[in-house]
């Protein structure tokens, strides 16, 4: 079992940014893949970004290609979600997720339906 806890959103102006982490416990965090993703109001939840267990691969959703960044930090046993110039229709709900996965350590995964466990969320709001 794996206990996620996201934690770092709040209301941010447009053009603003926002650093979100994702604290795990409960197993050796590098043997998971992790991700983050987003659920405005209405919508269905959405990729956002992926981190291979290495750290050394990443994979970004075409809407926040080159503002977001994730990173980890395995020792730390956080994920992290480093969103810059942040726009009203990043608004959402925002959940990171981990895969227990032994393969390459460079493999990332997109699809909600791959991961394991999830956090409970943290709120992003952007005012325009």
């Amino acid at each position: 079992q794996v206990q996620l806890v996201e934690s770092g959103g709040g209301l941010a102006q447009a053009g603003g940014s926002l650093r979100l982490s994702c604290a795990a416990s409960g197993r050796t965090f590098s043997s998971y893949t992790t991700g983050w993703f987003r659920q405005a109001p209405g919508k269905e939840r959405e990729f956002v970004a992926a981190i291979s267990r290495s750290g050394g691969n990443t994979y970004y959703a075409d809407s926040v290609k080159g503002r977001v960044t994730i990173s980890r930090d395995n020792a730390k046993i956080t994920v992290y979600l480093q969103m810059n110039s942040l726009k009203p229709e990043d608004t959402a709900v925002y959940y990171c997720a981990v895969k227990l996965y032994s393969g390459s350590s460079a493999r990332t995964f997109v699809g909600e339906y791959e991961y394991d466990y999830w956090g409970q969320g943290t709120q992003v709001t952007v005012s325009s």
